[in-house]
């Protein structure tokens, strides 16, 4: 090679890779500028804030993919040798990591559909407590006790969900067992009484006392109220001691678990 065309070749190799470097430059400004433009818009504000940030990482990881390529093609490096090596590396990367792509799909499905949002009192299978975070992998709960459970958003995704607090009030519903020497009138009036003394239970809808059984112990009454969500427990707890205590002020009494024998004599 004469220095004619090793000159040609350094001239040529130097102002390629200028223009590479050019290019990754003027990309990651626009990038920056572009990602910090979508993070003010209007449109995105209306998102989940988690679902924001997603959308957010997942445009500007594919713009720097697509800088890096650009450059890459601007110094000489053949583009169908470095896309067969990022479908290689992502075909690898996916078929290890098929669990956590489930979870990450799980994720932006709950964002999007949004069955659960962060605050509500749920139930997951076994699982029931308050969201407090609705992770891209997993969701977070915590329990009544204050323990903090995260489940893989894959199943969520696949299994029944009870949201408690969507609707805004829930009902409650208890039960008590007298004897059957009491008037329905009587009890049902002295529970019901009971129940529109309590400050959580609400108005409308109104409370309500039935006859749920008759049991060989005695007659049991369910009584029914509604509270906000929030509330369900501290309205639970209301109806049952204040129902005990209702019933003990009317004199009616809470059978022992009892059995009548006969015995016969030849």
């Amino acid at each position: 090679m004469d220095m004619e065309k090793l000159k040609t070749f350094f001239t040529t190799a130097g102002v390629n890779l200028l223009m590479g470097i050019i290019i990754l430059v003027v990309g990651f400004f626009v990038i920056h500028w572009l990602i910090k433009f979508l993070r003010r818009s209007k449109a995105l504000a209306k998102l989940d804030p988690s679902l924001q940030s997603f959308f957010l990482n997942a445009i500007k990881l594919v713009l720097i993919v697509i800088v890096v390529l650009s450059a890459a093609n601007a110094i000489g490096v053949p583009l169908t040798s470095v896309i067969t090596i990022f479908a290689s590396a992502g075909v690898a990367i996916s078929l290890g990591m098929q669990g956590a792509l489930g979870n990450l799909v799980g994720g932006i499905t709950l964002l999007i559909l949004k069955p659960i949002k962060t605050g509500e009192y749920v139930q997951i299978g076994q699982h029931s407590g308050m969201v407090k975070k609705i992770g891209a992998f997993y969701t977070e709960i915590v329990t009544r006790d204050n323990s903090l459970i995260s489940l893989p958003n894959s199943s969520l995704t696949n299994t029944a969900i009870v949201n408690y607090s969507r609707e805004g009030i829930s009902r409650v519903e208890v039960f008590f067992t007298v004897g059957y020497q009491y008037e329905i009138d009587r009890v049902r009036e002295v529970l019901l009484e009971m129940a529109k003394k309590g400050e959580k239970v609400l108005e409308d809808p109104s409370p309500w006392v039935l006859v749920n059984k008759c049991s060989e112990n005695g007659v049991e009454y369910a009584v029914r109220a509604w509270g906000k969500a929030e509330d369900w427990t501290n309205v639970r707890f209301y109806l049952l001691e204040n129902g005990k205590r209702a019933l003990d002020e009317a004199d009616i009494r809470i059978p022992y678990p009892q059995m009548d024998v006969h015995i016969k004599q030849d």
